[in-house]
């Protein structure tokens, strides 16, 4: 019988939510949470959980993967699932670094499942089979009913389909295959071209990504007369977080008053960003919110500071909630007549 083993977060884990996103990895003989559907679902036996809390993985990626890759040393497994993910950032991206781990060092097949928008995603799609998953929790059964369909066919020895026709997130790789028809690559073309002439729809064979393309804004032509505000997506909030910026994944942004200020306090400031170690930021939040060079640079190197900085969270964040939080941001800055923005990140 095939063997596999399953990596969930803590909250999935029932253990807890933010208050645990720190729990330190764990490997369990049991089936816990939506691991017991993988095990009813997939034609393997699901053997182990593995646990480990978003936060610990996100601040200690290194010694996390390490310890986890230890508690598989001697084991035997044929399979290694995580998530789904869904839209959470923090846990796809660990869902993604454990799995690459895994296969480059057991070379055994890896699957996992994300949310479009989950920035594990796009990190991690061509190292590894990642199913497009839901947003929420609440397409659990779903995603892993495409999760163990797949592994069962993989399991089996049976053909499997692309990336298109499976539904996981192509990985740029090109497969030979014959083409039933015995058509030429010409006539392939001519037959595409034809249908594009005269409006018809066609699958191209070479699919080219689409890049997004942002022009650069305008250089400020009077930097000396300039009004500048400054934002971060490090998370960088007074200490009572009184605008209540989620730690990943954040759907708020907040602004503050520095116009009385000369640089950031410790012990006023601190930063709430799930994804790095604070201590450095802690002791001085002015090395992601440089509140001191600029007031020093105020009146020298351009003209004034706008009295407040705008702060978020970048980790997890999806492009849909950036998008919209900077929008509302700008409207600010338009009407405070702010002539140039500096951002800042980690």
């Amino acid at each position: 019988m095939k063997k596999a083993i399953v990596y969930i977060n803590q909250f999935f884990a029932g253990i807890g939510g933010e208050d645990k996103a720190d729990y330190k990895p764990e490997i369990k003989n049991e089936l816990i949470g939506p691991v017991a559907a993988f095990d009813k679902m997939l034609d393997a036996t699901v053997t182990h959980t593995i646990i480990c809390g978003d936060n610990y993985m996100g601040s200690n990626p290194e010694k996390a993967t390490e310890e986890i890759l230890e508690f598989l040393e001697g084991l035997d497994f044929d399979l290694f699932l995580a998530g789904p993910a869904f839209q959470a950032g923090r846990y796809g991206v660990a869902c993604g670094r454990i799995c690459k781990a895994v296969k480059d060092k057991f070379k055994v097949k890896v699957i996992t499942s994300m949310h479009p928008e989950n920035p594990g995603a796009e990190m991690y799609r061509k190292d590894m089979v990642i199913f497009k998953g839901g947003k929420s929790a609440r397409d659990m059964r779903k995603d892993i009913k495409k999760m163990a369909d797949y592994a069962n066919r993989y399991l089996n020895g049976e053909q499997l389909g692309s990336a298109e026709e499976e539904g996981y997130f192509p990985q740029g790789i090109r497969i030979q295959y014959y083409n039933p028809e015995m058509k030429t690559a010409a006539q392939r073309g001519v037959e595409m071209l034809i249908k594009k002439l005269n409006g018809e729809d066609f699958v191209t064979e070479l699919p080219i990504p689409k890049k997004e393309i942002v022009s650069p804004a305008k250089p400020i032509k009077d930097l000396k007369n300039a009004k500048i505000a400054v934002m971060t997506t490090g998370g960088i909030v007074p200490v009572d977080n009184r605008d209540r910026i989620q730690s990943a994944s954040a759907t708020r942004w907040g602004k503050y008053d520095i116009s009385g200020m000369d640089r950031l306090k410790s012990g006023e400031f601190k930063t709430i960003h799930a994804g790095f170690d604070p201590a450095a930021a802690n002791a001085d939040p002015n090395v992601i919110m440089p509140i001191d060079v600029l007031k020093d640079m105020e009146g020298n190197v351009f003209g004034k500071l706008h009295k407040y900085f705008y702060a978020t969270v970048g980790t997890g964040t999806t492009q849909a909630e950036a998008e919209r939080m900077a929008t509302e941001i700008l409207r600010e800055l338009k009407e405070a007549k702010v002539d140039g923005v500096i951002m800042t990140s980690t």
